[in-house]
Protein backbone atom coordinates (compact mmCIF):
# COMPACT_ATOMS: atom_id res chain seq x y z
CA UNK A 1 0.00 0.00 0.00
CA UNK A 2 1.46 3.31 -0.63
CA UNK A 3 1.47 5.97 1.85
CA UNK A 4 1.51 9.90 1.93
CA UNK A 5 3.79 11.40 5.34
CA UNK A 6 2.98 14.46 5.95
CA UNK A 7 6.81 15.36 7.55
CA UNK A 8 9.83 13.91 7.72
CA UNK A 9 11.44 14.86 10.88
CA UNK A 10 12.98 12.89 13.37
CA UNK A 11 9.72 10.88 13.43
CA UNK A 12 9.56 10.66 9.41
CA UNK A 13 12.87 9.80 8.60
CA UNK A 14 12.56 6.77 10.95
CA UNK A 15 8.84 5.84 9.13
CA UNK A 16 11.00 6.29 6.21
CA UNK A 17 13.67 3.53 6.97
CA UNK A 18 11.11 1.09 8.48
CA UNK A 19 9.23 0.90 4.94
CA UNK A 20 12.06 1.39 2.92
CA UNK A 21 12.86 -2.50 4.42
CA UNK A 22 9.13 -3.53 3.36
CA UNK A 23 8.03 -4.80 -0.31
CA UNK A 24 4.29 -4.23 1.44
CA UNK A 25 4.40 -0.41 2.59
CA UNK A 26 5.98 2.49 0.02
CA UNK A 27 5.80 5.98 0.88
CA UNK A 28 5.22 7.49 -2.61
CA UNK A 29 5.24 11.02 -1.13
CA UNK A 30 6.52 13.36 1.45
CA UNK A 31 4.70 16.68 2.16
CA UNK A 32 7.88 18.78 3.68
CA UNK A 33 8.15 22.54 4.36
CA UNK A 34 10.91 23.56 3.33
CA UNK A 35 13.31 22.40 0.23
CA UNK A 36 14.45 18.48 1.01
CA UNK A 37 16.65 17.80 -1.68
CA UNK A 38 17.53 14.34 -0.69
CA UNK A 39 14.14 13.83 -0.75
CA UNK A 40 13.64 14.03 -4.65
CA UNK A 41 10.58 13.27 -6.41
CA UNK A 42 8.93 11.96 -2.99
CA UNK A 43 8.68 15.67 -1.91
CA UNK A 44 5.34 17.66 -2.47
CA UNK A 45 4.68 21.19 -1.02
CA UNK A 46 0.79 20.66 -1.77
CA UNK A 47 -0.97 18.63 0.74
CA UNK A 48 -3.79 18.35 -2.45
CA UNK A 49 -0.97 16.23 -4.48
CA UNK A 50 -1.55 13.76 -1.65
CA UNK A 51 -5.21 13.82 -0.87
CA UNK A 52 -5.93 13.72 -4.46
CA UNK A 53 -3.64 10.93 -4.92
CA UNK A 54 -5.86 7.78 -5.95
CA UNK A 55 -3.14 5.87 -5.05
CA UNK A 56 -2.67 6.37 -1.74
CA UNK A 57 -3.98 4.47 0.44
CA UNK A 58 -2.83 5.77 4.17
CA UNK A 59 -1.74 9.04 5.28
CA UNK A 60 0.99 9.77 8.30
CA UNK A 61 0.72 12.60 10.11
CA UNK A 62 3.62 13.52 11.97
CA UNK A 63 3.91 17.38 11.54
CA UNK A 64 2.97 17.89 15.33
CA UNK A 65 0.79 20.65 16.51
CA UNK A 66 -2.84 21.43 15.94
CA UNK A 67 -2.79 23.84 12.92
CA UNK A 68 -2.31 22.77 10.00
CA UNK A 69 -2.11 19.25 11.59
CA UNK A 70 -5.95 18.76 11.54
CA UNK A 71 -7.18 20.34 8.53
CA UNK A 72 -4.93 18.09 6.81
CA UNK A 73 -6.09 15.16 8.58
CA UNK A 74 -10.02 15.57 7.96
CA UNK A 75 -8.43 16.29 4.21
CA UNK A 76 -7.36 12.74 4.10
CA UNK A 77 -10.35 11.47 5.92
CA UNK A 78 -12.92 13.13 3.50
CA UNK A 79 -10.72 11.78 0.60
CA UNK A 80 -11.33 8.28 1.97
CA UNK A 81 -7.78 7.48 2.87
CA UNK A 82 -6.91 5.90 6.72
CA UNK A 83 -4.93 8.03 8.49
CA UNK A 84 -1.92 7.32 11.30
CA UNK A 85 -0.61 9.98 13.42
CA UNK A 86 2.04 10.24 16.85
CA UNK A 87 0.17 13.81 17.44
CA UNK A 88 -1.40 13.42 20.51
CA UNK A 89 -2.51 16.91 21.18
CA UNK A 90 -4.88 17.02 17.73
CA UNK A 91 -6.16 14.22 18.61
CA UNK A 92 -6.89 15.10 22.28
CA UNK A 93 -8.05 18.31 21.16
CA UNK A 94 -10.32 17.27 18.19
CA UNK A 95 -11.30 13.50 19.30
CA UNK A 96 -14.61 13.91 18.63
CA UNK A 97 -14.72 15.31 15.33
CA UNK A 98 -11.55 13.34 13.92
CA UNK A 99 -13.55 9.88 15.17
CA UNK A 100 -16.78 10.44 13.82
CA UNK A 101 -14.98 12.04 10.47
CA UNK A 102 -13.20 8.64 9.55
CA UNK A 103 -16.47 6.93 10.89
CA UNK A 104 -18.35 8.58 8.46
CA UNK A 105 -15.87 7.91 5.86
CA UNK A 106 -15.38 4.17 6.73
CA UNK A 107 -11.74 4.42 6.82
CA UNK A 108 -9.32 3.53 9.80
CA UNK A 109 -7.76 6.40 12.45
CA UNK A 110 -4.90 5.06 14.75
CA UNK A 111 -2.80 6.97 16.73
CA UNK A 112 -1.36 4.34 18.99
CA UNK A 113 2.55 6.16 18.85
CA UNK A 114 0.71 9.30 20.58
CA UNK A 115 0.51 7.71 23.99
CA UNK A 116 3.75 5.68 24.98
CA UNK A 117 5.57 6.27 21.84
CA UNK A 118 6.57 2.40 20.77
CA UNK A 119 4.63 1.13 23.67
CA UNK A 120 1.94 -0.90 22.47
CA UNK A 121 -0.32 0.83 24.57
CA UNK A 122 -3.87 1.89 23.32
CA UNK A 123 -4.20 -1.27 21.12
CA UNK A 124 -4.16 -3.30 24.06
CA UNK A 125 -6.64 -1.17 25.81
CA UNK A 126 -8.37 -2.43 23.10
CA UNK A 127 -7.94 -5.76 23.19
CA UNK A 128 -8.50 -5.67 26.59
CA UNK A 129 -11.97 -4.28 26.28
CA UNK A 130 -13.01 -6.87 24.07
CA UNK A 131 -13.28 -9.92 27.22
CA UNK A 132 -13.56 -7.22 29.92
CA UNK A 133 -14.27 -3.79 31.53
CA UNK A 134 -11.24 -1.44 32.56
CA UNK A 135 -11.58 0.24 35.75
CA UNK A 136 -8.36 2.32 36.21
CA UNK A 137 -5.25 3.47 34.43
CA UNK A 138 -2.25 5.40 34.18
CA UNK A 139 1.43 5.46 35.25
CA UNK A 140 4.21 7.50 34.01
CA UNK A 141 3.37 8.44 30.85
CA UNK A 142 6.71 10.58 30.00
CA UNK A 143 9.96 10.14 29.46
CA UNK A 144 11.45 13.62 30.24
CA UNK A 145 9.77 14.30 33.61
CA UNK A 146 10.76 10.53 34.51
CA UNK A 147 14.59 11.26 33.46
CA UNK A 148 14.22 14.82 35.44
CA UNK A 149 12.89 12.58 38.69
CA UNK A 150 15.14 10.01 38.52
CA UNK A 151 18.11 11.56 38.05
CA UNK A 152 17.54 13.83 41.27
CA UNK A 153 16.83 11.07 43.15
CA UNK A 154 20.16 8.89 42.15
CA UNK A 155 22.52 12.41 42.44
CA UNK A 156 22.24 15.35 44.45
CA UNK A 157 21.57 17.58 41.52
CA UNK A 158 19.19 20.46 41.45
CA UNK A 159 16.12 20.67 39.22
CA UNK A 160 17.81 23.37 36.57
CA UNK A 161 20.61 21.77 36.33
CA UNK A 162 18.93 18.44 35.18
CA UNK A 163 16.50 20.26 33.34
CA UNK A 164 19.40 21.97 31.31
CA UNK A 165 21.04 18.54 30.47
CA UNK A 166 17.48 17.08 29.56
CA UNK A 167 17.38 19.54 26.88
CA UNK A 168 21.22 19.45 25.98
CA UNK A 169 20.36 15.02 25.37
CA UNK A 170 17.35 15.96 23.25
CA UNK A 171 15.06 14.96 25.53
CA UNK A 172 13.33 17.95 26.49
CA UNK A 173 12.15 21.27 24.39
CA UNK A 174 13.82 24.51 24.34
CA UNK A 175 10.18 25.44 25.95
CA UNK A 176 9.88 22.46 28.63
CA UNK A 177 6.64 24.14 29.87
CA UNK A 178 4.34 21.38 28.14
CA UNK A 179 6.32 18.34 29.57
CA UNK A 180 7.12 19.74 33.47
CA UNK A 181 3.85 21.33 34.26
CA UNK A 182 1.76 18.53 32.79
CA UNK A 183 0.14 19.30 29.75
CA UNK A 184 1.49 16.25 27.63
CA UNK A 185 0.73 13.41 29.89
CA UNK A 186 -2.78 15.54 30.27
CA UNK A 187 -3.59 14.83 26.53
CA UNK A 188 -2.55 11.46 26.69
CA UNK A 189 -4.12 10.58 29.60
CA UNK A 190 -7.46 12.08 28.21
CA UNK A 191 -6.86 9.83 25.08
CA UNK A 192 -6.54 7.14 27.15
CA UNK A 193 -9.75 7.48 29.42
CA UNK A 194 -11.68 8.40 26.36
CA UNK A 195 -10.56 5.07 24.93
CA UNK A 196 -10.97 2.90 28.08
CA UNK A 197 -13.93 3.98 29.36
CA UNK A 198 -16.20 5.29 26.15
CA UNK A 199 -16.03 8.81 26.75
CA UNK A 200 -15.61 12.09 26.07
CA UNK A 201 -13.53 14.03 28.46
CA UNK A 202 -12.13 17.58 27.38
CA UNK A 203 -8.60 17.81 28.26
CA UNK A 204 -9.17 21.25 30.27
CA UNK A 205 -11.10 19.59 32.47
CA UNK A 206 -8.40 17.32 33.93
CA UNK A 207 -6.32 19.11 36.82
CA UNK A 208 -2.64 18.60 36.95
CA UNK A 209 0.21 19.75 38.96
CA UNK A 210 3.75 19.75 37.38
CA UNK A 211 7.64 19.22 38.65
CA UNK A 212 8.69 22.53 38.00
CA UNK A 213 8.85 23.29 41.40
CA UNK A 214 10.13 20.25 43.34
CA UNK A 215 13.87 21.21 44.79
CA UNK A 216 16.35 18.36 45.58
CA UNK A 217 15.40 19.26 49.61
CA UNK A 218 11.86 18.08 48.90
CA UNK A 219 13.39 14.63 47.17
CA UNK A 220 16.18 13.61 49.70
CA UNK A 221 13.41 14.47 52.29
CA UNK A 222 11.15 11.95 50.08
CA UNK A 223 14.10 9.38 50.51
CA UNK A 224 14.62 9.86 53.98
CA UNK A 225 11.07 8.54 54.75
CA UNK A 226 11.06 5.92 52.06
CA UNK A 227 9.42 6.85 49.37
CA UNK A 228 10.46 8.18 45.46
CA UNK A 229 8.42 10.96 43.85
CA UNK A 230 7.31 9.97 40.26
CA UNK A 231 4.97 12.25 37.75
CA UNK A 232 2.03 10.38 37.19
CA UNK A 233 -1.36 10.46 36.08
CA UNK A 234 -4.54 8.39 36.60
CA UNK A 235 -8.08 7.64 35.23
CA UNK A 236 -10.78 5.67 37.12
CA UNK A 237 -14.15 4.98 36.38
CA UNK A 238 -16.16 6.49 39.46
CA UNK A 239 -20.03 7.45 40.37
CA UNK A 240 -21.58 9.98 37.49
CA UNK A 241 -18.11 10.72 35.74
CA UNK A 242 -14.10 9.75 35.73
CA UNK A 243 -12.06 10.43 38.35
CA UNK A 244 -8.51 11.93 36.38
CA UNK A 245 -5.79 14.14 37.34
CA UNK A 246 -1.91 14.27 37.18
CA UNK A 247 0.26 14.71 40.23
CA UNK A 248 3.55 14.05 41.63
CA UNK A 249 3.27 11.45 43.43
CA UNK A 250 5.36 9.92 46.24
CA UNK A 251 5.23 5.82 45.99
CA UNK A 252 7.18 3.15 48.49
CA UNK A 253 10.77 2.86 47.03
CA UNK A 254 9.96 -1.49 46.26
CA UNK A 255 7.27 0.02 44.05
CA UNK A 256 7.20 -0.84 40.39
CA UNK A 257 6.64 2.20 39.35
CA UNK A 258 9.82 3.43 41.51
CA UNK A 259 12.02 1.16 39.64
CA UNK A 260 11.60 3.12 36.17
CA UNK A 261 14.96 4.38 35.15
CA UNK A 262 16.09 7.33 32.89
CA UNK A 263 13.30 8.69 29.99
CA UNK A 264 10.99 5.21 29.95
CA UNK A 265 7.50 5.21 30.53
CA UNK A 266 5.61 2.83 32.64
CA UNK A 267 1.97 2.45 31.89
CA UNK A 268 -0.93 0.18 33.35
CA UNK A 269 -4.54 -0.30 33.14
CA UNK A 270 -6.54 -2.59 35.54
CA UNK A 271 -9.54 -5.24 34.02
CA UNK A 272 -12.08 -5.96 36.59
CA UNK A 273 -11.43 -9.61 35.79
CA UNK A 274 -8.04 -10.01 35.07
CA UNK A 275 -5.86 -7.24 37.21
CA UNK A 276 -2.73 -5.40 36.52
CA UNK A 277 -1.46 -5.17 33.03
CA UNK A 278 1.63 -3.01 32.91
CA UNK A 279 3.49 -1.96 30.03
CA UNK A 280 7.14 -0.55 29.77
CA UNK A 281 9.33 0.96 27.19
CA UNK A 282 10.78 4.31 25.09
CA UNK A 283 7.74 6.58 25.37
CA UNK A 284 9.39 8.74 22.54
CA UNK A 285 12.61 8.97 20.16
CA UNK A 286 13.13 8.02 16.44
CA UNK A 287 12.33 4.36 16.28
CA UNK A 288 9.80 3.61 18.73
CA UNK A 289 7.56 6.34 17.97
CA UNK A 290 7.98 5.87 14.13
CA UNK A 291 7.97 1.88 15.15
CA UNK A 292 4.06 2.24 16.19
CA UNK A 293 3.05 4.61 13.08
CA UNK A 294 4.03 1.78 11.02
CA UNK A 295 2.46 -1.09 12.71
CA UNK A 296 -0.28 0.77 12.82
CA UNK A 297 -0.04 0.88 9.14
CA UNK A 298 0.06 -3.20 8.80
CA UNK A 299 -2.99 -3.25 10.88
CA UNK A 300 -4.57 -1.18 8.29
CA UNK A 301 -3.28 -3.76 5.46
CA UNK A 302 -4.43 -6.80 7.53
CA UNK A 303 -8.22 -5.13 7.66
CA UNK A 304 -8.14 -3.00 10.65
CA UNK A 305 -10.53 -0.33 10.53
CA UNK A 306 -12.14 2.33 12.43
CA UNK A 307 -10.72 3.76 15.58
CA UNK A 308 -10.33 1.80 19.00
CA UNK A 309 -13.56 2.54 20.23
CA UNK A 310 -16.95 3.49 18.67
CA UNK A 311 -18.67 4.49 21.53
CA UNK A 312 -18.17 8.08 23.31
CA UNK A 313 -20.61 10.09 25.72
CA UNK A 314 -19.43 13.25 27.28
CA UNK A 315 -18.48 12.61 30.74
CA UNK A 316 -17.83 14.86 33.57
CA UNK A 317 -14.31 14.60 35.69
CA UNK A 318 -14.98 14.06 39.00
CA UNK A 319 -12.26 13.98 41.90
CA UNK A 320 -14.00 14.64 44.70
CA UNK A 321 -14.50 11.12 45.84
CA UNK A 322 -10.76 10.59 45.37
CA UNK A 323 -8.82 11.64 48.47
CA UNK A 324 -5.03 10.53 49.87
CA UNK A 325 -2.05 12.25 52.04
CA UNK A 326 -0.23 15.18 50.48
CA UNK A 327 3.24 17.06 51.04
CA UNK A 328 3.07 20.42 50.81
CA UNK A 329 5.91 22.99 51.00
CA UNK A 330 5.06 26.65 50.33
CA UNK A 331 6.42 29.59 52.15
CA UNK A 332 2.97 31.09 52.94
CA UNK A 333 0.76 28.60 54.45
CA UNK A 334 -2.91 29.79 54.86
CA UNK A 335 -6.15 28.78 56.97
CA UNK A 336 -6.88 25.74 54.72
CA UNK A 337 -3.50 23.85 54.59
CA UNK A 338 -2.77 24.45 58.40
CA UNK A 339 -6.32 22.86 58.87
CA UNK A 340 -5.76 19.72 57.14
CA UNK A 341 -1.70 19.74 58.36
CA UNK A 342 -1.47 16.13 60.08
CA UNK A 343 2.48 16.18 60.63
CA UNK A 344 5.70 17.78 59.62
CA UNK A 345 8.46 16.88 57.44
CA UNK A 346 11.42 19.32 57.30
CA UNK A 347 10.62 22.06 55.27
CA UNK A 348 7.16 20.76 54.72
CA UNK A 349 4.02 19.35 55.88
CA UNK A 350 1.85 16.14 55.17
CA UNK A 351 -1.40 16.59 55.30
CA UNK A 352 -4.59 13.98 56.13
CA UNK A 353 -6.48 12.78 53.74
CA UNK A 354 -7.57 15.55 51.33
CA UNK A 355 -9.63 14.90 47.85
CA UNK A 356 -7.99 15.37 44.94
CA UNK A 357 -10.38 17.83 43.78
CA UNK A 358 -9.41 19.78 46.69
CA UNK A 359 -5.87 19.93 46.85
CA UNK A 360 -5.19 20.77 43.27
CA UNK A 361 -7.99 23.57 43.42
CA UNK A 362 -5.66 24.80 46.38
CA UNK A 363 -2.53 24.06 44.37
CA UNK A 364 -3.65 26.31 41.44
CA UNK A 365 -4.43 28.77 43.70
CA UNK A 366 -1.35 28.93 45.79
CA UNK A 367 1.24 29.06 43.05
CA UNK A 368 -0.20 32.62 42.50
CA UNK A 369 0.89 33.36 45.40
CA UNK A 370 3.82 31.64 46.16
CA UNK A 371 5.55 30.41 42.56
CA UNK A 372 7.71 28.07 44.44
CA UNK A 373 5.04 25.91 46.46
CA UNK A 374 4.98 22.21 45.37
CA UNK A 375 2.91 19.53 46.59
CA UNK A 376 3.01 16.16 45.86
CA UNK A 377 0.33 13.14 46.60
CA UNK A 378 0.83 9.98 49.14
CA UNK A 379 0.44 6.99 47.64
Amino acid sequence: MNIGLLGCGVVGGGILDFCAERADLTVAKVLVRRPRPELGTLAVTDIADITGDPTIGIVIEVMGGLHPAYEYICAALRSGKHVVTANKAVISAFYSQLTQLAAENGVSLRCTAAVGGGIPWLVNLERCKRLDAISELGGIMNGTTNFIMDAMHTAPVSFPEILKQAQELGYAEADPSADIDGDDVRRKLTISANIAFDTLLREEDIPMFGIRTVTDEDIRTFQAHGFVCKLLATAKAAEGGVCAFIEPTLIASHDLEAAVPKNFNLITYYGEKIGRHSFFGQGAGRYPTAFNAVEDCLDILAGKRGFYTDAMRPTAVTNTEEAHPYYVRTACPDEFLQSVTAERWESGIVTACVSVADMLRWGREQLKKDPTCFLAGIR
